[in-house]
């Protein structure tokens, strides 16, 4: 039985959707590298070099920074299993679809989930935030999403890790399209556990999701009474992998995705070598470049507060949403993202992430709206 050429060959696509971005050729060369085994020095040594750069991406000084083995959402059942316990209280603010994912996964935890919720599109307050804590005051983790991408919405974090940290609860982020397009301070904002993914801002191929744990999450961790749920995911035996913590060196855990790491520690090069705030710049750049051309079609975005990596628009009366983005592929080999949930069929997504934000993108994807709408 033989593949057919199509699939075995794939399209080249312009990546313009809410993710994977496109992946530059640097970053591929990487990843065919010449595979090692997960405990060769070699290997080892880049390793360690991935997730020293994580650290100088997520700002912060954070030891346990790691890239865990599978796509965001591993990251986010990561922060979970291990900061939460059966019968724990936590907070999480849903306005999209993730917070709503992130409330899942922590009820699946065994917690006890209370919801602060904002119309989709909108950003939860730090009032509201507040509010939830002082009435319930047993809460031990709040879980925010600052880059909803399913709406676009971008969550200021400002006054948070305060507020949680005052009740002696614990701050968590999910960053999955704002690390390495958006800023984003692990250190200075007070965050104590993280999670992203490689095929947002990075602009590496899907398969790892970086996450960094702060000393209140360590402590949080080897206080826990109970197994972590997920021996995958436990960090009390990825961290000897990690860090060689523990002072028996490295414990094999699993076979690490070797030659990911390979792309992702290429792609965080390419990050460091533009410079973080040459890229958030470049990001916010080529969001408004988008954006005074869409709104010059008369094309409103939703979200109030709108991610420079996401673009979340209304599609405009009379578009045919399924047709559009067909012809936007098949015509100019364009792909957009289509709305998620209660936006399914009134909203089109734009992704502007990493490799893929760049003047030419945008200005194509315009003219290619343009003329399809027309």
């Amino acid at each position: 039985m033989t593949s057919s050429i199509s699939t075995a060959f794939p399209a080249e696509r312009i990546l313009l959707g809410p993710g994977p971005s496109p992946v530059s050729q640097r970053v591929l060369r990487a990843l065919g590298a010449p595979t090692l085994g997960h405990l060769d020095p070699q290997y080892l040594a880049i390793m360690d070099e991935t997730c020293a750069r994580l650290r100088e991406v997520f700002r912060t000084k954070n030891a346990l920074t790691f890239p865990v083995s599978g796509t965001g959402m591993a990251g986010m059942e990561c922060v979970a299993t291990n900061l939460i316990e059966p019968g724990d209280e936590v907070i999480v603010g849903i306005n999209g679809v993730f917070g709503t994912r992130m409330k899942d996964v922590m009820e699946r935890c065994g917690a006890t989930v209370h919801a602060v919720e904002a119309p989709w599109g909108d950003v939860i307050s730090l009032e509201q935030l507040k509010a939830a804590l002082a009435q319930h005051p047993k809460v031990k983790l709040v879980g925010i999403v600052h880059a909803e991408t399913s709406t676009g919405a971008h969550q200021p974090l400002e006054g948070f890790a305060d507020a949680v940290h005052a009740q002696g609860a614990l701050l968590a982020i999910d960053a999955v399209t704002s690390l390495g397009g958006h800023e984003l301070r692990v250190d200075d904002w007070g965050i104590d556990a993280i999670y992203s993914g490689t095929q947002k801002c990075l602009s590496c191929p899907p398969g790892l999701s970086p996450v960094s744990f702060g000393e209140r999450a360590l402590a949080k961790m080897d206080a826990r009474k109970t197994k972590v749920q997920s021996w995958y995911l436990d960090v009390s035996m990825l961290r000897k992998y990690y860090t060689g913590g523990g002072g028996g060196g490295r414990v094999y855990h699993h076979t690490a995705p070797i030659n990911m790491t390979y792309a992702l520690h290429e792609a965080l090069g390419i990050v460091l070598e533009e410079g973080l705030e040459n890229r958030i710049a470049r990001h916010a750049q080529m969001h408004q470049r988008l954006r005074a051309g869409l709104e010059a079609m008369g094309i409103t975005y939703i979200p109030k507060r709108s991610l420079h990596s996401l673009n979340c628009i209304h599609i405009p009366a009379g578009a045919d949403d399924a047709g559009t983005r067909q012809r936007l592929l098949e015509e100019y080999g364009i792909e957009i993202g289509s709305g998620l949930g209660v936006m399914a069929g009134k909203a089109w997504r734009i992704g502007l992430m990493g490799h893929g934000a760049t003047v030419r993108n945008v200005d194509l994807v315009l003219a290619a709206l343009k003329e399809i709408l027309r």
